[in-house]
């Protein structure tokens, strides 16, 4: 491993060379003092050399019935402005790739192992940064005069950041394509209605996006609000936590909306009331080409995976139902509407996960960022190896990439794996699988 310094606006940057990639871990990009916005940091020297820290969350079970060890080698801690950055050593101009995690705006983190993007960078010569920002009661919710939407003005503050210094590590500021599953791909459904945000990034890649469940749902933010009420500004962070999961028991009798309580509250900054948001979807889709889509199977992730064979049937047509109506139905209706708004738009369906849990959710980010990390997880076959799983993933791959350098998305099928079609089609049923 190699010491090198990149010069750059923020400052003088000490990233790490190793295994053919430029690598720069841990880089504030901002700082917030508890339940503040985001204020530029001044220019000094930055060691990037460390992981970027998880902002502190409540645990998530079914996380961790996939991954034992989510979280190994990060640390948990409030500062957790941070972004890193891989590149290929000698990029100039390259495609700039931004990843924003999923979690539901309450788990995760831009450094898990999980998302190492080692063979996107190597394979396609992109450059891919992760941001991390604050999560649930922390980043999101509005309560006893404390702003909402933080986790929002952190993520706007990263890009900023992006704009200024990505060129150090040869990316195009010019070319910036952000791209996020579950939560993260709903906020970036969100972040193109944000004015402040315009400009700020030049393509799409909503995965697994829930995007129509945190519409309409003005009674759930009053019950939140009241139960987090009274909560000291400098109140100890397990405090915090414990009235965070005081506020997810409060919301489960919101149905699935309630599986989904923090995230975007809409008129507060960066975002417009939510009668407004087609506007402003309307108003950047034609300078904003956009891939959206899910795999096969959704949610499968959120029943039982191996219940009795009597009911088998039963829960395979409530996976139907349930993807139907969460992913596949909005997915098309966005794409939709942003065709007819003059933007570029491709619509997908991932069709993989031979693992116990099938093609469920999360089933596309083995492929994407092939790591140790997923073998023997429940999304994998049994069996599976690093260097087959990784084979496996590279056409996803490269489509990605090629919409981030190119903004075209092209209708293609890949040997049933992935089925992708553009503009009009993009807001229409998929075609049928063909096996």
């Amino acid at each position: 491993m190699q010491t090198v310094i990149l010069p750059a606006r923020a400052g003088p940057i000490h990233a790490r060379l190793a295994d053919g990639l430029l690598r720069a871990t841990g880089i504030p990009y901002a700082q917030a003092g508890r339940w503040q916005p985001p204020r530029p940091l001044p220019p000094g020297p930055i060691d990037a050399r460390h992981p970027a820290p998880a902002c502190p969350q409540l645990a998530v079970e079914r996380l961790d019935a996939i991954m034992p060890h989510p979280f190994r080698g990060l640390s948990f801690s409030e500062d957790c402005l941070h972004l890193s950055v891989t590149a290929p050593p000698q990029a100039q101009a390259a495609p700039v790739m931004v990843w924003l995690h999923g979690g539901s705006y309450e788990s995760a983190a831009g450094d898990m192992a999980v998302f190492d993007p080692a063979a996107l960078v190597r394979e396609q010569g992109v450059v891919v940064v992760a941001a991390t920002h604050r999560l649930g009661l922390l980043g999101w919710l509005a309560h006893d005069g404390r702003p909402a939407n933080l986790g929002a003005l952190d993520v706007i503050a990263a890009l900023a950041w992006i704009a200024g210094n990505i060129a150090a590590f040869g990316g195009d500021p010019q070319r910036v394509t952000l791209f996020g599953q579950s939560s993260g791909g709903d906020l970036i459904a969100r972040l193109l209605t944000a004015t402040a945000a315009r400009g700020l990034f030049h393509r799409a890649i909503i995965q697994s996006a829930p995007v129509h469940l945190g519409l309409r749902n003005t009674a759930m933010k009053p019950v939140m609000r009241r139960k987090a009420a009274g909560l000291a500004h400098d109140a100890p962070l397990p405090a915090i936590l414990s009235r965070q999961a005081r506020i997810r028991r409060a919301v489960r009798r919101f149905g699935l909306a309630g599986q989904m309580p923090f995230g975007p509250e809409f008129g507060a900054a960066p975002f417009p009331p939510e009668a407004d948001l087609p506007r402003a979807h309307a108003e950047a889709a034609p300078g904003l080409p956009l891939l959206i889509g899910h795999v096969r199977a959704e949610a499968q992730l959120f029943l039982p995976p191996q219940p009795r064979p009597a009911i088998e049937p039963l829960r395979r047509g409530m996976v139907r139902l349930l993807t139907r109506r969460l992913y596949a139905r909005p997915a098309r209706q966005f794409a939709a509407h942003h065709h007819a708004a003059g933007g570029a738009v491709g619509r997908y369906v991932i069709d993989w996960g031979a693992g116990p849990w099938g093609g469920t959710h999360l089933a596309e980010l083995p492929l994407l960022f092939p790591g140790p990390d997923w073998l023997q997880t429940p999304l994998l076959p049994v069996g599976m190896d690093l260097d087959r799983l990784t084979a496996l993933g590279a056409p996803l791959r490269r489509i990605w990439a090629e919409f981030a350098r190119t903004g075209q998305p092209q209708p293609q099928r890949i040997g049933g794996v992935l089925r992708l079609v553009t503009g009009a089609q993009a807001g229409q049923a998929m075609p049928p699988r063909k096996r």
